[in-house]
Parts: structure tokens; C-alpha cells; sequence
């Protein structure tokens, strides 16, 4: 399964890894709760060096954020304007059904907290449409990734309030 949110919102080639992280933790700036993010791209691509800058963008304290590979999720606590909010860190690489998902809380992230997503086309119809897809993809150089953020026109509305901050990046 690959991304299905409509429009292409914003295409942006990131040098390296921090850049990356820097980029996902500006997005961080503009979510709220029941904010889906599936990301989207190979091994190695960049999904958990993006979750770890986002996450870390959103936590109240410095706080170590390994890959939910093998548990298949982590939760932090975080802020976002001013608010508590939790975030939600799954990868569901290892999912054998899509059904295996609501063991490990994703109806419960997907109403009260904001979810990241890796390998979401596990997910398959439990992937909810309103989303952001976030698209991981080799760049020119060996360290940079191309991305891609696709969605709705309410994500369009809100990555409109982050274009001077993108140009810094």
C-alpha cells in the first residue's frame, strides 16, 4: 500500500539526518490530538530519525527515544501549544494482520493523542484518510532524503503557517 492522502503539500529535500529531525520537529509545532502522521519509506529511509525529532520537539523532558521496533509502540508524554498531549510512536513492521493494531492501543491513540505511524500500510483498511503522509525517500547525496508531505485541506492550512520556518531549514 502506498500513501493515498490527495494533494501534495510541500516537497523538500533535507542535506542530512539533523536536518530531518529539525524538519519533523517544526512540523511538531503545528499538531494538536487525534493528529495522524503515517510514514512512509524503505529501510533506512529516515521514519525513525524523523519520529525521534518530532517527539523530541514535543516532550517536556530530555527523554531517550528508541524505535518501537520490537514493542511495537512507545508513548511520551509531550506539550503542544501550551497543552498536554500524548504521542503515540508505532512501528508496525512486524504486524502480521492489521487486526494485531488495536492489542497495542491504536483506537486509543487515534482518538486522544497524536500518532506516529511507521509502516502503516500494515494498518491497511484501519488506516484512518485523515492524515498526514509523510514520505521518506532517498536524496541526491548519500545522507539527504527527499520529502514529501501529502493531505487534506486542513493540513494545507496549517503547513501554511510553517513556510518561513522551512526556508531556514
Amino acid at each position: 500500500m502506498k500513501p493515498v492522502a490527495a494533494d501534495i503539500l510541500l516537497e523538500i529535500e533535507l542535506a542530512d539526518p539533523d536536518k530531518t529531525g529539525r524538519f519533523a520537529g517544526l512540523l511538531a509545532q503545528i499538531v494538536k490530538s487525534g493528529d495522524i502522521l503515517a510514514l512512509w519509506g524503505d529501510l533506512g529511509a529516515g521514519k525513525t530519525t524523523f519520529a525521534r525529532g518530532f517527539i523530541g520537539a514535543l516532550m517536556r523532558s530530555a527523554e531517550s527515544v528508541p524505535s518501537p521496533t520490537f514493542t511495537l509502540v512507545q508513548t511520551y508524554p509531550g506539550s503542544a501549544a501550551g497543552m498536554p498531549l500524548e504521542i503515540w510512536h508505532f512501528d508496525l513492521y512486524r504486524l502480521k494482520r492489521a487486526e494485531e493494531a488495536y492489542e497495542v492501543g491504536i483506537e486509543e491513540a487515534f482518538e486522544t493523542g497524536v500518532s506516529l505511524i511507521e509502516w502503516p500500510d500494515r494498518l491497511g483498511s484501519l488506516l484512518p484518510a485523515k492524515r498526514l503522509d509523510v514520505t521518506l525517500a532517498p536524496g541526491e547525496n548519500a545522507d539527504s532524503r527527499r520529502l514529501t508531505l501529502s493531505g487534506g485541506p486542513e493540513w494545507a492550512a496549517r503547513l501554511a503557517s510553517l513556510s518561513g520556518g522551512v526556508a531556514g531549514i
